[in-house]
């Protein structure tokens, strides 16, 4: 399955902060068919450093999607069921409109004049793709880590625009512990010279601020147990551990594929992301929800522990929602999501058939 990212352009967008973007582009990559009564899509967001390529072979250069072993054929998100797609978010680098975009007005790239995002914007223009691609309601918006923000977002925001959601590995809300990792990150690009205050386009990018920020966020994605198991105290020469070389490694390679201004933005808009914002509690913002939950959590994850999706399904269910809960075991830490495919398929496909089967 051969996959190619589609563009849709809008001429303009509002955006929290007030200001209005012109000219946005959206990436996305569908899966499967729409059915004659267009009651069978699924939108997945994606986490941090993901794009729309969650599932296939990337035409270009056949890499497999970041979330394949849980979109297609028979799998958790069937494709012979559903209509399935996904879109890069809005302030990132892989065709959808970011600080690395040509800004109209100046014809060169926005870099750090691109105004801030929030999720709200992020979910705002994926619902314009949603109109655009003529859905009325969606089956399910699901996702991890912030995918899972996008689906509580998409589920506060427009309640009557989704049947389920699945927020995966998620929170309502940041704690500030995850705003300093991710401060962490963001710092080590902004020392690195190269970045020059965000106007490094066309010129020598900031690629040692970007790895050291890559390691420090791969290590919050991986257990104690995990760690141990992978790599222990094993040397790979006299000088280095295997551990180090791993991160280093991932560090390198994130360099080449995202860019340093989307971090910074992307990160932040995590950071702000706040479902009780204006609206006092949790339970609250849950108060005109209308769509079914299915809420997972893992027990290794300690960037995004299960108490807080608990908090959220306690909200949910204070406000009498329709909600499932499930923590899985798991030695992966927050990549679980990622990779522990066998138990999140039965959930999710169980949970899926019995909300469309309620939809016909």
């Amino acid at each position: 399955m051969v996959r190619d990212t589609q563009i849709a352009r809008f001429p303009s967008l509002p955006l929290d902060s007030g200001v209005t973007l012109a000219n946005v582009d959206v990436a996305y990559e569908t899966y499967g068919e729409l059915n004659a009564q267009r009651n069978n899509a699924i939108l997945i967001g994606h986490a941090f450093s993901g794009d729309a390529h969650a599932a296939g072979h990337g035409k270009d250069d056949g890499a497999p999607g970041w979330w394949d072993s849980m979109i297609g054929p028979g799998k958790a998100f069937d494709t012979d069921r559903y209509f399935v797609f996904c879109t890069n978010v809005l302030g990132g680098c892989r065709g959808s409109t970011g600080p690395g975009s040509i800004n109209p007005e100046t014809d060169r790239p926005y870099g750090m004049s691109f105004p801030v995002v929030t999720i709200g914007d992020m979910v705002r223009l994926q619902k314009k793709l949603v109109d655009h691609l003529g859905i009325e309601r969606l089956l399910a918006v699901a996702g991890g880590s912030m995918g899972a923000m996008q689906a509580l977002e998409w589920a506060v925001s427009y309640p009557d625009s989704l049947a389920c959601a699945i927020p995966i590995a998620g929170t309502a809300r940041h704690s500030a512990q995850q705003i300093a990792f991710n401060e962490v990150g963001r710092q080590a690009i902004m020392a690195d010279p190269d970045w020059n205050q965000g106007n490094y386009y066309g010129k020598t990018r900031p690629a040692r601020g970007m790895s050291v920020a890559r390691m420090v966020g791969h290590i919050t994605y991986m257990s104690d147990e995990s760690m141990r198991e992978k790599f222990g105290r094993r040397l790979r020469d006299q000088d280095q551990f295997e551990v180090e070389s791993y991160l280093r490694y991932r560090g390198s390679q994130f360099v080449d594929r995202f860019d340093a201004n989307s971090y910074l933005y992307i990160t932040k808009a995590m950071d702000y992301f706040d479902l009780t914002s204006g609206r006092g509690t949790l339970a609250r913002a849950f108060e005109q929800v209308k769509s079914r939950f299915l809420v997972i959590s893992f027990t290794s994850d300690w960037l995004y522990p299960s108490y807080q999706s608990v908090e959220v399904v306690r909200a949910l269910r204070s406000r009498n929602c329709d909600v499932a809960y499930c923590e899985l075991p798991s030695n992966y830490g927050h990549d679980a999501f990622l990779v522990e495919v066998g138990e999140q398929t039965e959930l999710v496909r169980g949970f899926l058939a019995s909300t469309h089967r309620g939809r016909k």
